[in-house]
């Protein structure tokens, strides 16, 4: 019979980070796509109802929290515990590129055997590791699209290239975050269902649950 021992993970840092990351994207998804085609559009806009106003103003509080959120995470990838440090999953070294493929192999249904980890496994890290670096990006493009003419932006000339460019930009990587957040939750609850760990209620409450060694 086997024996498990409750582990803490994730500190209330981390869990912060991940609900706040989680509904700034669920927040601005919907209204950066009412924003690019607001389908409710009447000619009473802007008289005797303001609904693009109320859309752009929750899509700029919800881009204010996503942004802290980033901030957090970038912040545990160096000072988090050892769990959330991006050394314990990025593929750099023998022991997380073994795990990055070992792990490819398992979701694909070739191999029933992978190493289990209580932090992140290479694959989920990595991926979460270019959603933190285009995440910088598209905070960066709706700062820019919210302030295009301020001294600053000026100063550093048009990155972006038009705003209309940077436009194209910010809304392509919305498609990103929206699918990101699907894939996430089916990969979370597959392996809720394969593994005993306890993976959902670890972002509640920060524990796992991990084989005891005899």
């Amino acid at each position: 019979m086997a024996v498990y021992e409750k582990k803490y993970v994730w500190s209330i840092l981390m869990r912060i980070f991940h609900w706040c990351f989680a509904l700034s994207i669920a927040t601005l998804v919907i209204t950066g796509l009412y924003i690019n085609w607001p389908w409710t559009n009447t000619w009473m806009e802007g008289s005797h109802q303001f609904t693009m106003a109320y859309m752009r103003w929750a899509h700029f509080i919800a881009g204010m929290i996503f942004t802290c959120a980033v901030i957090i995470r970038i912040y545990l990838w160096f000072f988090g515990n050892k769990y959330e440090r991006i050394w314990d999953f990025i593929p750099i070294n023998k022991r997380n590129i073994k795990n990055l493929f070992t792990t490819l192999l398992y979701y694909a249904y070739i191999t029933d055997s992978h190493e289990h980890r209580l932090g992140h496994n290479a694959l989920a890290g990595s991926s979460y590791c270019l959603t933190l670096i285009l995440a910088v990006i598209q905070f960066i493009t709706g700062f820019y699209l919210l302030y295009p003419e301020s001294h600053f932006w000026v100063s550093l000339g048009s990155i972006f290239g038009t705003q209309q460019e940077a436009r194209f930009i910010h809304h392509i990587l919305n498609w990103y975050f929206a699918w990101f957040a699907v894939v996430h939750i089916y990969i979370v609850i597959w392996n809720d269902i394969k593994s005993p760990e306890g993976l959902i209620s670890s972002i509640f409450d920060g524990f796992k649950f991990a084989h005891k060694e005899h």
